[in-house]
């Protein structure tokens, strides 16, 4: 009985070292493909691309290999177009409102590779898009570009099962100088000269025309409301930096814009360091609008008079560390 006792003790042993090993140096979850393009409220991930005219801006996208281990081998990620899941999206926010779905990027306007490499000791990389930016693209339209991760078990990986790791809808948002979402708090719409009750927005955006030229909306009008290309007031900056005038002017002569000659449109921009973070670069602009404009399109066959009087104001932050200008500026 002794013996049988003293040779269970031993196999018990034999099995405690056995099981003992390293098992933190094994690979504890698994190796999956990933994006890192985290979406907004709408679903999209805005691409931030400096505007140049007639050429090509790269922007790279992360792309992560997930695990508790480096990467031991070369990986070979393929990348291709989602144009179901952007479908999927545009009926899911906007149902049938056609007129406002985000708009597939065309393929002119854009080159990418089909496939990336993860190199061995790796976990990390960027896919390069190289767009291709021109005055075609009305920003009026939602231009996006999705983007999915092809599982391919034959090339030894697998993408992330999540939708917002696997797929990227990646939003196409040129800016220059003077783009971006400015505070309205000071932007009064009159209707018929009555200048009691004004209407109010609480901000509004300027996109991209070219280097120097931004447009907005007229009066209360957004990317949101059908009619919006109708009512476009571009915003052109004078090319001295020094002449502080802007051109104001419409692409619609229906809208009858006239801007008032006794009140000439004109901005000012000025920058400073932050006093806390010295790294920190705060660049303020101000523009400074009069004009009225006609509503042709709300009521049929009746004409609705605006007066917008008032000033639109942006502050841009931008970390002077980060050398990547479209990731230095804080949005």
């Amino acid at each position: 009985m002794k013996n049988i006792y003293y040779l269970f003790l031993s196999v018990m042993v034999a099995i405690a070292f056995t099981s003992c090993n390293n098992e933190w140096e094994d690979e504890q979850y698994v190796h999956t493909v990933s994006f890192k393009a985290n979406p907004n409220s709408q679903g999209v991930t805005e691409a931030y691309v400096r505007y140049k005219p007639g050429g090509v801006v790269r922007y790279d996208l992360p792309m992560i290999l997930s695990g508790s281990t480096m990467n031991n081998q070369n990986l070979t990620v393929k990348v291709d177009l989602d144009p179901d899941t952007l479908a999927a999206l545009n009926k899911e926010i906007y149902g049938h409102r056609e007129e406002l779905y985000f708009v597939q990027l065309d393929k002119k306007y854009y080159d990418m590779p089909e496939t990336i490499e993860f190199p061995v000791g790796e976990c990390a990389t960027t896919f390069p898009i190289d767009f291709k930016l021109s005055g075609e693209l009305d920003q009026a339209d939602k231009f996006v570009l999705p983007l999915q991760i092809v599982d391919n078990p034959s090339l030894g990986y697998q993408a992330n099962p999540r939708k917002h790791y696997r797929r990227a809808m990646m939003r196409l948002t040129p800016f220059n100088d003077y783009s971006g979402t400015y505070d309205a708090a000071q932007y009064k719409i009159y209707i018929d000269s009555d200048t009691s009750t004004p209407l109010t927005i609480s901000s509004t955006r300027a996109f991209v025309v070219d280097e120097r030229t931004v447009f907005i909306y007229a009066g209360v009008r957004d990317i949101d409301y059908l009619d919006r290309k109708l009512y476009k007031i571009f915003i052109e900056f004078a090319e001295d930096k020094e002449d502080k005038r802007l051109k104001i002017y419409t692409d619609n002569p229906n809208i009858e814009l006239n801007v008032d000659a006794q009140s000439p449109a004109y901005y000012t921009m000025i920058d400073e360091m932050d006093e806390l973070k010295p790294y920190l670069k705060k660049v303020y602009i101000m523009i400074n609008l009069k004009y009225s404009f006609v509503d042709y399109t709300t009521i049929p066959g009746q004409k609705i008079k605006y007066t917008v009087d008032g000033s639109l104001a942006m502050q841009r932050n931008l970390n002077t560390l980060i050398p990547d200008e479209d990731q230095q500026i804080q949005w």
